[in-house]
């Protein structure tokens, strides 16, 4: 696809409205003519003389493949549903409410707005990925920045070091956190901003992903009153609201949960959540100490990053509490050797772990634009064999639906354990091979979930590529 770029102060001489209407974009602006790029579908000597009537000037038309024009205007010229794009100076008061609201609008989870030597850019992180929204003026930057830094109670004198903060966002429909962090770097301040969706209301179990196999091993966990139940994965994989999904099923009147978090992502009345303060000393170890002369059923701990934290997870499943938490690793199994090389025994392990969990995110193919292909081996690592044959496949195109990405939504993918006797047996003795005990129950691996998606045409050979090295 051909690569363009369009000036700031040229974006501002069309209105976005224009431009879409008309399907053209600023070229260049002189000033006795106007020069855009259009569709080479239009009729252009008709396009050409609408032009001069609504510009009130002379115009040169360029014609460029529609695609690329329709690429351009969702970058260039934003606009999320029916809605009109957030303007384009950070000098208007309501630019960063409307920047805000059309990341929630596309369900975006972070915002990045940063400043190069040339320009200044939005981008905004949607189904795991960042697309550019928009480009800002450069004389607008610290503006907004400051705008920011106000809104999260940061020191707007402080441009050297970098900040954290947190502001509220409140609509008619909705009311919902935005973490904030401040970055110098070379040409200014990078700014990111986390929207947290506080309105638990729609997460469930059942819609998040598990095979019905899994969903069932899962909840024979959660039913347990005791034990430590841990889902793994890298950031960003989806652990967080499995655990808010779980949490949900859980809370009941006759429970005491307590949480500690860092950020509170979500709020759910009937559960006690404190955020976590390691600048005064309140740390996932020391809630975790509180939490146990608080009386609690069910404890969910944020992450579990340290030899302490662990410690007092362990502690706190041995005594019959249900413990729920995250940690890094790349496999469910692999949370057990992630537990031991902390300094946990096994013997300990053995008796509190009743569930691990893995979980990855997979990006859905946009149902609007996929195309259908034929099956290529080399698409996939030289060593994968596949566990049955398939004659078609679907890969990515992009439209103006997902943003040119290929994609819409996201999945999440699992591998559950549940832990009995015999594979307690196997963590006491740290034996770190248990495949064929895991095949001979049917254990679900990642890999596996993975490639039916890929076989069922809901996904793409590159999206589940980095998952297949251990099937």
């Amino acid at each position: 696809m051909q690569e363009i770029t369009l000036s700031t102060d040229d974006l501002h001489k069309l209105r976005p409205e224009t431009a879409w209407h008309y399907q053209v974009l600023p070229k260049e602006w002189s000033a006795n003519e106007f020069e855009l790029y259009c569709s080479e579908s239009s009729d252009l000597e008709m396009l050409e003389e609408e032009m001069r009537v609504v510009l009130g000037a002379n115009v040169r038309l360029y014609a460029l493949p529609k695609p690329t024009v329709e690429r351009l205007l969702s970058k260039y010229y934003q606009r999320a549903g029916n809605e009109k794009a957030p303007e384009t100076s950070a000098k208007s008061g309501n630019y960063l409410r409307k920047l805000i609201a059309e990341a929630r609008t596309l369900r975006s989870s972070d915002i990045h707005i940063e400043i190069y030597e040339s320009k200044c850019r939005v981008r905004m992180r949607i189904d795991g990925l960042l697309v550019e929204r928009q480009l800002i003026p450069q004389e607008d930057y610290s503006l907004l920045v400051n705008i920011i830094k106000v809104e999260s109670n940061l020191d707007i004198a402080e441009k050297r070091l970098p900040q954290d903060g947190r502001m509220s966002f409140v609509t008619a429909e909705s009311k919902f956190d935005i973490r904030v962090s401040v970055l110098p770097t070379l040409y200014g301040e990078k700014v990111v901003l986390r929207l947290l969706n506080n309105d638990a209301a729609d997460i469930t179990l059942e819609r998040l992903g598990f095979s019905d196999r899994d969903l069932n091993n899962f909840l024979q966990g959660v039913k347990r009153p005791n034990g430590l139940l841990l889902i793994s994965g890298p950031t960003g994989s989806g652990k967080t609201t499995t655990l808010y999904a779980t949490l949900k099923l859980l809370n009941e009147e006759r429970r005491n949960i307590l949480t500690i978090e860092d950020p509170i992502e979500y709020t759910m009345n009937g559960i006690n959540q404190t955020q976590l303060k390691e600048s005064i000393g309140l740390t996932f170890g020391e809630a975790l100490r509180t939490f146990l002369r608080q009386d609690p059923d069910v404890i969910m701990v944020g992450e579990i990053r340290d030899q302490d934290t662990a410690n007092m997870a362990i502690r706190a499943a041995m005594t019959g509490h249900l413990v729920l938490s995250t940690i890094h690793t790349n496999s469910a199994w692999g949370t057990v050797n992630r537990l031991i090389d902390m300094g946990i025994p096994a013997f300990m392990l053995s008796g509190t772990l009743n569930t691990t969990v893995a979980q990855r995110l997979v990006r859905l193919l946009c149902p609007d634009c996929k195309k259908k292909v034929g099956y290529d081996p080399s698409v996939f690592p030289p060593h994968f064999r596949l566990p049955e044959e398939i004659e078609t496949c679907y890969e990515p195109e992009g439209c103006g639906k997902c943003f040119f990405t290929g994609y819409k939504g996201r999945k999440a993918i699992y591998e559950v354990i549940p832990i009995d006797l015999e594979l307690s047996g196997e963590i006491k003795k740290n034996n770190q091979q248990v495949n064929d005990l895991l095949d001979a129950r049917g254990i679900g691996t990642l890999a596996g979930n993975a490639f039916s998606l890929f076989r069922d045409g809901a996904t793409s050979a590159e999206e589940i590529y980095p998952l297949l090295f251990n099937f």
